[in-house]
């Protein structure tokens, strides 16, 4: 199976528009009314109306039928019924609230790399005589792709086989027996992080960004507007080793502001990497601000998302 790319994610919650409003303020473009992209990719967010805070569609990339076909198999060797046609496979996430969708499609081209800095350090002076454009910038930086979600589950291991032994994700790391573990469908650490949970929940989303300055730049300015949304950061985490700020959107969502992840392109050279189990399984950061608020581990609002699955018949 060859999954390629974390196409993009469709959130259902009660008022898309205060989403459309955040996150074309932090420099999204609006492709349409319900449609978020970047200047790369121009679907990366798609947004619902629903009764309650939630993924409701996570769309994949492959590379050939053949490989749908092979997904379908592994679904049904799991017992997960999919539908399949000319291009694209459809199923339910069978422990969660989402479908998935998997479509024969090109890899996206790489994401325009920008302007190298010229930074200073010890002995080495490239940049004299003139600010850092990390100090000084004409304009904020804007978020360059979704990059990860992470989910809650109440079986764990069975939402690992359902992403990697039914889709083809592959395992990158996991913490304590299955605490959490990180999957990926690209050369990312992580496409996806799974987490226990007493309900089904999306923990977080996560946006790429082009540098420490510009996490630093786009989180003030959420907090400037709302001094509470800070959850966790800025730090640099230990599995994935990206740098990273968590955050609350308007509609109480977690996401995260992330760069600079570790990527995978030899299973092999992964798996012998002589740092690679050189880590403390609860140390989540490298470094970091302070201990993170509970939300970072699960929705402050738990107790109402599960009431609110209830009431639409989840």
């Amino acid at each position: 199976m060859s999954l390629h790319t974390l196409l993009d994610l469709e959130l259902s919650v009660p008022d898309p528009g205060a989403l459309v409003g955040f996150w074309t303020g932090l420099g999204m473009t609006r492709t349409d009314d319900a449609t978020l992209g970047t200047a790369d990719r121009p679907s990366q967010l798609r947004l619902a109306e629903g009764p309650y805070r939630h993924v409701s569609e996570l769309r994949l990339g492959c590379t050939d039928q053949s490989d749908l076909v092979a997904i379908r198999d592994g679904l049904a060797a799991l017992g997960v019924d999919a539908t399949l046609g000319d291009g694209v496979l459809r199923c339910a996430d069978p422990l969660a609230d989402h479908d998935v969708v998997v479509e024969v499609s090109p890899a996206p081209p790489p994401l325009t790399t920008p302007p190298d800095r010229e930074v200073n350090r010890p002995g080495a002076h490239p940049r004299t005589n003139r600010r850092s454009s990390g100090a000084i910038r004409p304009t904020p930086t804007p978020p360059r792709r979704v990059g990860h979600v992470v989910f809650g589950s109440p079986d764990p291991a069975g939402s690992v086989a359902f992403y990697r032994d039914g889709l083809g994700f592959k395992l990158s790391d996991t913490v304590d027996g299955g605490i959490g573990t990180f999957l990926r469908c690209s050369t990312d650490h992580h496409n996806l992080l799974v987490m226990p949970a007493p309900v089904p929940c999306m923990n977080h989303y996560a946006v790429e960004m082009d540098d420490v300055d510009a996490i630093g730049l786009a989180g003030m300015r959420v907090v400037s507007e709302r001094p509470d949304a800070s959850v966790y950061g800025i730090g640099r985490h230990v599995l994935g080793a990206n740098l990273f700020w968590y955050l609350l959107d308007p509609q109480g969502g977690m996401f995260e502001l992330f760069a600079d992840m570790d990527q995978i392109t030899d299973d092999e050279a992964w798996a012998a990497d002589e740092y690679r189990d050189d880590w403390d399984p609860f140390t989540i950061a490298s470094w970091e601000p302070g201990p993170s608020k509970p939300d970072f581990f699960l929705p402050a609002d738990i107790d109402q998302l599960a009431k609110a699955r209830e009431s639409a018949g989840r």
